[in-house]
């Protein structure tokens, strides 16, 4: 099976954990929404889709700038939520949230939520360095890896642990080595993330 270099996330926090509410906010960016399609699952070869990581974070504003301004993800949804505080355990209960989903090149996988604590807020962590058991590695794969790199690593709170290089992985099964162009960092909240370019896609494609 080929591999596909989707948003890549161990764990994922799986939003809505909220009652039955919620406002939809009169924002500029959603009327420029994607069309939103559920593929039929009869036609589906697996099961189960990772459908959405969704990150806690301080400022859904100043995210934006990084996964809408730079990586160029779509907002397609923004609202004020109720949050219950049990399901998702998070906060106080019926504490007020904003919950903005973005979306990339498909309209069902590969999207990002991101939740913002907003009466009351939740506490903000001392900015992160290291990585340990139950944490998660995000993987965006683009394009113009260079200039995305660059760009994020002028963002405030942004922590660059290395610049773009080339990075070699084995081949599957035995096949030619995968040589992939990347940069790490952790964003303004501590999520780590690797933005990165398979820098040979027909050797790529061409191993099973």
């Amino acid at each position: 099976m080929k591999i596909r270099f989707w948003l890549s996330l161990a764990t994922a926090f799986s939003v809505i954990a909220c009652q039955d509410t919620a406002e939809t906010l009169d924002r500029a960016s959603v009327k420029e929404a994607v069309k939103i399609e559920a593929p039929d699952a009869s036609s589906q070869k697996f099961p189960t889709d990772l459908r959405r990581t969704s990150l806690i974070v301080s400022d859904i504003d100043e995210s934006l700038k990084l996964y809408r301004d730079i990586l160029g993800f779509q907002v397609n949804y923004d609202a004020e939520v109720t949050m219950s505080g049990v399901a998702l355990p998070a906060g106080e209960p019926g504490a007020k949230a904003r919950l903005v989903l973005v979306s990339s090149n498909d309209s069902w996988v590969g999207w990002i939520g991101l939740l913002q604590w907003l009466d009351p807020a939740l506490e903000v962590p001392a900015p992160r360095t290291r990585m340990g058991v139950g944490d998660a590695l995000l993987v965006f794969n683009t394009e113009k890896v260079d200039e995305h790199c660059n760009a994020v690593a002028k963002l405030t709170g942004v922590n660059m642990t290395a610049p773009a290089s080339n990075t070699t992985y084995p081949g599957r099964a035995g096949g030619e080595p995968i040589v992939v162009r990347t940069c790490y960092l952790f964003d303004r909240d501590g999520y780590f993330m690797e933005l990165n370019k398979v820098m040979d896609r027909e050797a790529y494609n061409r191993s099973e």
